[in-house]
């Protein structure tokens, strides 16, 4: 059966190294996030995800501001977060920031609401990790109230209540598109079903079959709330190279390094090069490898997980930026294509 498949990429804006191998200045990383973005545009790639974090590791700590900057130099690509961690940021700001890049960007914004990876916000905006569950609970509720573009009523404990309140800009269309990102947790695939949002799958470990259980589980919810069905989607990461060894020697002391340094955070052992290549493998999390192979992969993943988007991590630590933009070239214009037909078919 024909399946239609978004195609789309992700970064948090890692930052990188220059061909001297130094460190690049996190502005230059910004500005060169931006011509990644554009480069995915004019290679007929669907969207652009930006992360946010607030560590030295990653430029970009406000995504809208990177995305408006890439409206102006895009014409058709979808532009959103990935994602905006709702836990320590305040919904009705959040709604304004994207219904103003919605605006500068003729109605291209969309949203991906998680509790993100790294907790560093909660100390830095003043939220105590042991809120955790309500803070994210709370606001996505607020949030997918201030969705309907509706006077709000509300009340919590997470912020000050609302009385018939409106948020301004309103959106040209009624309302930004919003997913719900989902590390591995029953609970999270039914929370997104619950408030019948999109759910997009982070698949960053394991096998990517291995979410199908959370597809039923998200596929029963959505009936049992009485919502209809909703895209499904995933976020794995990976890189290209014209062949797979190519492209496995290439990103591998990118990825070490990524891996042990964030490991050492989360007392995780260091990273071999034999995970690495099973996570590369067929079966693995890793999409690493030459068009050919990286896009039966994603076939094989969409068909499994029923996906209606794949966005690729492109960013691998410190992977340089004309690495990158060589990596986004073959993906708009050898992987996407296969795929696409594949799924057609």
């Amino acid at each position: 059966m024909a399946q239609h498949i978004e195609l789309g990429l992700d970064t948090f804006g890692d930052v990188t190294y220059d061909a001297a191998g130094d460190k690049l200045p996190m502005a230059q990383v910004i500005r060169n996030v931006v011509a990644e973005a554009v480069l995915a545009d004019s290679v007929g790639l669907d969207f652009i995800g930006i992360g946010e974090h607030h560590r030295d590791d990653f430029a970009v700590s406000s995504p809208e501001t990177v995305l408006a900057a890439i409206a102006g130099q895009t014409s058709r690509i979808r532009l959103g977060s990935a994602v905006t961690v709702l836990s320590s940021d305040d919904p009705i700001r959040v709604f304004e920031r994207f219904a103003t890049l919605d605006a500068v960007s003729n109605g291209r914004a969309e949203v991906i609401l998680g509790r993100g990876s790294f907790t560093e916000s909660f100390p830095l905006f003043g939220f105590e990790l042991a809120d955790y569950e309500v803070l994210f609970e709370e606001k996505l509720e607020l949030f997918t109230r201030l969705l309907r573009e509706e006077p709000v009523t509300w009340q919590g404990s997470t912020r000050p209540p609302l009385q018939n309140q409106l948020v301004y800009p309103p959106t040209e269309s009624g309302s930004i598109p919003t997913w719900i990102a989902v590390g591995g947790t029953p609970q999270s695939v039914v929370r997104a079903a619950h408030y019948g949002l999109p759910l997009m799958l982070a698949i960053i470990g394991g096998e990517p079959a291995r979410f199908t259980p959370f597809v039923s589980l998200y596929k029963r919810a959505l009936k049992e709330f009485g919502k209809p069905a909703l895209p499904i989607g995933a976020h794995s990461p990976g890189y290209l190279a014209e062949t797979d060894e190519q492209a496995l020697e290439e990103a591998w002391p990118h990825y070490e390094r990524m891996q042990n340094r964030i490991g050492r955070e989360r007392g995780w052992p260091p990273a071999t090069r034999r995970d690495y290549e099973a996570m590369a493998g067929p079966d693995g999390a890793l999409f690493i490898g030459s068009p050919q192979t990286v896009a039966a992969k994603i076939v094989r993943t969409a068909r499994t997980l029923e996906l209606s988007r794949f966005d690729l991590k492109y960013s691998l630590g410190t992977l340089p930026h004309e690495k990158l933009m060589t990596a986004i070239e073959l993906y708009g214009t050898e992987v996407a294509p296969r795929v696409r037909e594949a799924l057609a078919a």
